[in-house]
């Protein structure tokens, strides 16, 4: 187009006897849509190719300084507008793909959370379950051999088998109540775990089914972060299930080693060793994956002597800082 519009003017001012020279806004036009749209080597060939058109043009009609300078303007800003505007574009469009690329990548890592969320809900729900029903399961089965030998043993079993089933549907309510809270109110907070402090309690629901538990801390005793707590107290959790579930045990033992950055929980039992955790090898997976995502680690084997199953777990302390301290 900018070259017919071109030949056209020379045309008529070289072969029309017309009344002065042709409006150049057509040439303008289509000078400033080839600067914009055409690729590079057509686009210097055509604006070189215009700005020589001037000098004759103007020649052949006032041959005048003034009307040089001013086609020579309008020209060269039109061209100056069309490359603007490519600029312009090219820039819009490396703004909209990076959007594209950041949605993308906000949709993956929503999606990446939204597993790690899905397994971290597992493994609490897992924990909660299990140690309930293996505990509800022993106790169950204790029951009718209390009735036939010992009558006055059997109320406190079934008594332990309500209180047992009644503390899972308490943890079991306040994780889905988190859970439709956080969906009310995205910013709240979502681990509401049961921590060290609740150990004893621990201790003696496993002792009512039977096993003798010793439960031993050594090292300084100090406040931990809400998340070590809780992992501790799950891994715990886990270990005395698959020693009740699996270990055919009589005495298992919990010790807690606080050292100057660790914190290692061990549990060993008397039993016949050699498990891999509950029927599908949820458990001592669990506990090691439980370990892994605070940084620790987790060891298991033989006990003492080659004599039943123990699990070690190390996790990292951080030091908690408190309010008091984060004010000065």
């Amino acid at each position: 187009m900018l070259l017919a519009v071109l030949t056209a003017q020379s045309l008529y001012g070289l072969a029309v006897a017309g009344p002065g020279q042709t409006l150049p806004y057509t040439g303008l036009v289509a000078l400033y849509s080839v600067a914009a749209h055409a690729p590079s080597p057509a686009r210097r060939l055509c604006g070189a190719l215009t700005l020589a058109i001037v000098f004759p043009s103007v020649a052949l009609n006032t041959g005048e300084v003034r009307e040089l300078v001013f086609s020579l303007m309008v020209f060269t800003a039109a061209y100056g507008f069309g490359r603007f505007t490519d600029t312009r574009q090219a820039y819009t469009r490396a703004v909209e793909d990076r959007a594209r690329q950041l949605e993308v990548t906000r949709r993956i890592e929503a999606e990446q959370a939204a597993a790690r969320e899905r397994a971290r809900i597992a493994r609490e729900m897992h924990d909660i379950l299990s140690h309930a029903v293996s505990l509800m399961i022993v106790q169950a089965e204790a029951g009718p051999v209390a009735v036939r030998t010992a009558p006055e043993r059997a109320e406190a079993v079934f008594d332990a088998i309500s209180e047992t089933g009644r503390d899972a549907m308490v943890q079991l309510r306040r994780m889905l109540g988190v859970l439709r809270e956080n969906e009310q109110r995205p910013g709240a907070p979502r681990t509401p775990q049961p921590a060290l402090a609740d150990l004893p309690g621990l201790v003696e629901r496993v002792r009512g089914s039977g096993l003798e538990v010793t439960s031993t801390v050594t090292g300084p005793e100090r406040r931990l972060p809400q998340d070590t707590g809780s992992a501790a107290y799950r891994i715990m959790q886990e270990a005395l299930t698959n020693t009740v579930k699996h270990a055919a045990a009589t005495t298992a033992g919990v010790l807690l080693a606080y050292g100057e950055n660790t914190l290692t929980v061990s549990v060993t039992d008397d039993g016949r060793g050699g498990r891999t955790g509950s029927g599908t090898g949820h458990g001592l997976v669990g506990i090691r994956e439980r370990a892994a995502a605070h940084g620790g680690s987790a060891r298991t084997g033989p006990g003492p002597g080659g004599r039943g199953f123990r699990v070690d777990v190390t996790l990292p302390l951080v030091p908690v800082t408190s309010p008091a301290e984060m004010g000065s």
